[in-house]
Parts: structure tokens; C-alpha cells; sequence
């Protein structure tokens, strides 16, 4: 049977509160920190221009049904023909993109600025608390969990007697890495440098999307359209709306 702890206020003061108040004080370190260490660069015309093309490819997907099924297979060719289709990317002319994107110099040293200004504060704080505060059970949450859920707030507690609902110090770190993104939001506005879940991401998918996959892509969502009129559905409808009025 899992045991009831009673916790002492002075993990709360120690362990609780100086834990979160330090994440909170070094998400915003480290979202300064990454502004400073932003490299401006001039926009690319070849990156705008494609995006203003998928955005003008999604628009029409989006309104298909309001024009004849000629008009649409008509801008559907203009996008995506495989002579001077917009959308359309020959496979060399792709992989070379990639490898120019790969062996850009500045982008590389932009994706180390980011690494680095997310793993150096977050190993540090990570030292500093497996240090002071392995092994303290910080907080309780107050509605009942599964055993799934032992593994997550439990870090560093081996004791199966413990209730799941008991959050260990460690856990809470983890909890305030990957959980003060609405915070930091609302401080510092939806555009800022402190989502680790998105930069975790970044690190594990390289340097980032192949520009070319992504009009790959939409050519595949264009090609694979049903088109369906609605016009002729508005025209019933407006009828039926009339008999109903004259009657």
C-alpha cells in the first residue's frame, strides 16, 4: 500500500520555490543571452519567393470549390507541371540545395550559438540540482495518477511504497524544463528563445527542413485534390430558399 508523506514547509522554501524561481530566472538569461548571440542576415529573395508560392498553391486548395473544374485543373498545371511547374523541383536541383544549405558556414554557426546556448545552462542546472536536491520529494500533485506516471515524478526516489502523486526535486526540474513555455510566453510573447521542446527538436533534425520538400510537399497535396463545384450547390440551395419564401 502506498504510503502518505507529510511535507515539511521548509522543502518548500529550500527545495520548491528557489528550484522554480531559478529555471524562471535562467529560461530568461538564456532568452537575452540568444538574442545577443543572433546573427542578423539579409533576407534570401529565392526563400521568399517559394513562400509566396506555396502560400499562392495553398489558396487555391483552399478555394477550389468556388471555381470550374477547368479553371482549377488549369492552375493546378501551372503549379505543378513537371516542365515550369512552380511547385515542381528536379531531384538535382534539390539535392544540391541540400547541400548548400548543409555547407553554409553562417547556418552552421547560427544551429552551434543555439546548441550551445541551450545545453551549457541547462547541464549546469542540472549538476547544480542531481547536487543539492537529489533524492528531496518537493511536492504532491493533488489528484490521483497510474503507476505509468512513477518513472516522470519520481526521479531519483527509489521507493515503490511512495504514492504517484508525490513529485521528487528532480522531476520538478524536469517538469519546469519542459513546462514554463506558457510562462515565457506571456513575459516575453509568443516569438522567444526559450522553447527547449523545439530546440530538442531542431538539434535531433539537423539544420533544419529542406526548402525543396516543403514545395514538394504541397505539389503532392494539390495533385491529390478531388475537385468538386459548389456552385451548383449554391444554385439549389438559393431555390429551395426562394420555394420556401414564395410559399
Amino acid at each position: 500500500m502506498a504510503e502518505d508523506l507529510v511535507l515539511d514547509t521548509a522543502i518548500r522554501d529550500w527545495v520548491l520555490v528557489p528550484l522554480s524561481v531559478v529555471m524562471v530566472l535562467i529560461g530568461l538569461l538564456r532568452y537575452f543571452v540568444s538574442k545577443l548571440m543572433r546573427s542578423a542576415q539579409p533576407p534570401d529573395a529565392k526563400v521568399i519567393k517559394e513562400g509566396q508560392v506555396i502560400l499562392r498553391a495553398r489558396s487555391l486548395r483552399a478555394g477550389a470549390s468556388f471555381i470550374s473544374a477547368k479553371a482549377f485543373r488549369a492552375r493546378r498545371i501551372y503549379f505543378t507541371n513537371e516542365e515550369n511547374g512552380l511547385l515542381y523541383v528536379p531531384k538535382d536541383q534539390a539535392q544540391n540545395a541540400q547541400a548548400q544549405m548543409f555547407s553554409d558556414p553562417n547556418m552552421a554557426m547560427d544551429m552551434m550559438k543555439k546548441n550551445f546556448s541551450m545545453i551549457i545552462p541547462q547541464t549546469l542546472t542540472f549538476a547544480w540540482v542531481n547536487y543539492f536536491f537529489s533524492g528531496f520529494v518537493a511536492a504532491k500533485v493533488p489528484f490521483p495518477l497510474t503507476q505509468r506516471f512513477r518513472g516522470m515524478l519520481q526521479n531519483g526516489i527509489d521507493l515503490s511504497t511512495v504514492d504517484v502523486s508525490y513529485v521528487s526535486s528532480r522531476s520538478w526540474y524536469f517538469l519546469n524544463l519542459f513546462g514554463l513555455r506558457g510562462l515565457f510566453s506571456l513575459i516575453l510573447g509568443e516569438e522567444n528563445a526559450t522553447d527547449d521542446t523545439q530546440r530538442m527538436m531542431q538539434m535531433s533534425g539537423g539544420f533544419g527542413m529542406d526548402p525543396s520538400k516543403s514545395l514538394g510537399a504541397e505539389k503532392d497535396s494539390l495533385d491529390i485534390i478531388q475537385h468538386e463545384w459548389a456552385l451548383p450547390k449554391m444554385e439549389r440551395r438559393a431555390e429551395d430558399v426562394l420555394r420556401k419564401i414564395v410559399k
